[in-house]
């Protein structure tokens, strides 16, 4: 079994590229909630856990919670995503927060980590081990870079529910229609829908989610690959349907413990896991950080020139620092996930990209990377092939509250998709494209609605338009 596709890893790293500060107030406060969460769960097992230096936090965004672990905890380590414009974003925070020290940022691949055998204290990932359809395999990583009696902190992640009727994805409750805003307010959605609440959205874009491990399955994996592990979970009460079935489960346990709780409601699981070894007392320069990397192409050690790039010793491997991150993905990722001014991509973060588009767009609005143009009714735009191979179109953009839209796309004038757009919040559309060297792309979109200080009439707003291969 793939663990993660291509397809999957682009759209993480879409994903992450727009929406980590794309609001920033919002996106800082809810960073800051998480910390407050995090940094606890930390604190619970601190004792087990021991010293954190070196860390490498895997799945970090923007690296909100490798700062707290710096700052709040005294470690020295490595915040690392598929996405090094989230990393690049994330310090921001560092001047928002007031904060000291900074995470070493590297761009990496949680299944092809860049980092020496045995070079890491502490890892700790969150909410991102459900992203892969084969977990074990980042379990394998993992313990591969973990120092003999190293530890593996992960939390966050979903517990199978086994009291649901799977129905559908649901959204998040900013998304949710009135009457899915009623039943969870009682606790009965839960009841009804399919993995966690809000898995919809990331579905959507194109992450796939693995919402299968029960409590069971995590324990047996981790029973597999480490000698001892703490847990902790979190049931969710959300009004009387869960509160009165959690209190039952709980009161009925043997030991009284939220086991049987989680087994029926699911929630979120904590654990913190020990490799087998002796742990020693690790020394960490942060100067020399480039001493625990290893090239992703090769897997050779790494150097650190007089530019401050990493070149591989063996390999013509380079990474150059962008702004304070290292990318350090295998060639082919990299190429594909980060393919910069192409003509096969229309991105509204980067200032060429005003050159392939044609009628209807309005002015650049947005901050960090979520840059986009709104559209009205109709909107045109030329993407030029550079790969070889079937081709799909690939749209990202936004659907205001309050405003359903019909959308619909054209290539070289014929109409190659249609879709309506419900809900409101972030949408992804694609669809497959004929043989073509160039596609003048239209796009069509309605009703249109205006605001009272405004001249213009709108639809949805854009921020990507590329062609992808298909899955």
């Amino acid at each position: 079994m793939e663990a993660q596709s291509l397809a999957v890893k682009r759209a993480e790293v879409e994903f992450h590229n727009f929406a980590s500060l794309g609001q920033p107030e919002r996106a800082m406060a809810h960073y800051a909630e998480q910390n407050t969460r995090r940094g606890a769960v930390i604190r619970n097992h601190l004792n087990f856990i021991g010293d954190m230096t070196p860390f490498l936090e895997i799945g970090s965004n923007v690296g909100h919670s490798s700062y707290m672990l710096a700052n709040e905890f005294g470690a020295s380590g490595f915040a690392l995503d598929l996405s090094a414009d989230s990393l690049r974003y994330g310090a921001a925070l560092k001047d928002r927060w007031h904060l000291a020290r900074t995470p070493i940022r590297v761009a990496g691949d949680a299944l092809n980590l860049p980092f020496a055998d045995g070079s890491i204290r502490f890892v700790m990932a969150f909410q991102m081990l459900s992203q892969f359809m084969n977990i074990e395999s980042v379990f394998l990583e993992v313990k591969r870079v973990l120092a003999p009696g190293g530890m593996f902190l992960f939390a966050e992640e979903p517990l199978k529910r086994l009291l649901s009727l799977r129905l559908y994805r649901c959204p998040y409750y900013e998304t949710m229609k009135p009457w899915e805003k009623k039943l969870s307010d009682w606790g009965l959605l839960g009841y009804l829908v399919r993995d966690v609440i809000g898995a919809h959205q990331e579905e959507s874009f194109g992450i796939r989610q693995n919402h299968s491990m029960g409590l069971k399955d995590w324990h047996r994996l981790i029973q597999k690959h480490f000698i001892d592990a703490e847990y902790e979970m979190f049931v969710p009460e959300r009004g009387w349907g869960e509160r009165i079935v959690k209190r039952a489960a709980i009161r009925l346990d043997p030991f009284g413990s939220s086991w049987r709780a989680a087994r029926l409601l699911g929630g979120t699981l904590a654990a913190v896991s020990k490799k087998r070894g002796e742990a020693k007392q690790q020394a960490f320069n942060e100067s020399e950080f480039q001493n625990l990397l290893r090239c992703p192409d090769c897997h050779s050690a790494l150097t650190r020139g007089a530019d401050d790039a990493l070149a591989c010793s063996r390999c013509a491997y380079r990474a150059a620092n962008e702004g304070g991150v290292y990318n350090l993905l295998p060639s082919p990722e990299r190429a594909e996930l980060y393919p910069g001014d192409r003509a096969d991509v229309i991105d509204f973060c980067l200032p060429s990209h005003a050159a392939r588009l044609l009628q209807g767009w309005y002015e650049l609005e947005g901050v960090f990377g979520n840059k986009y143009r709104w559209i009205g009714e109709h909107a045109s735009a030329r993407l030029v092939r550079v790969a070889p191979g079937p081709q799909r179109l690939r749209i990202r953009g936004h659907a205001s509250e309050g405003h359903a839209v019909e959308l619909s796309a054209s290539v070289n004038g014929r109409q190659v998709g249609a879709w309506k757009l419900e809900r409101p919040g972030l949408f992804i559309v694609e669809a497959d494209l004929p043989e073509a060297d160039e596609y003048h792309i239209d796009i069509h979109a309605g009703p249109s609605w205006g605001v009272p200080t405004d001249d213009r009439t709108f639809t949805v707003n854009l921020s990507m338009l590329r062609l992808v291969p298909p899955e």
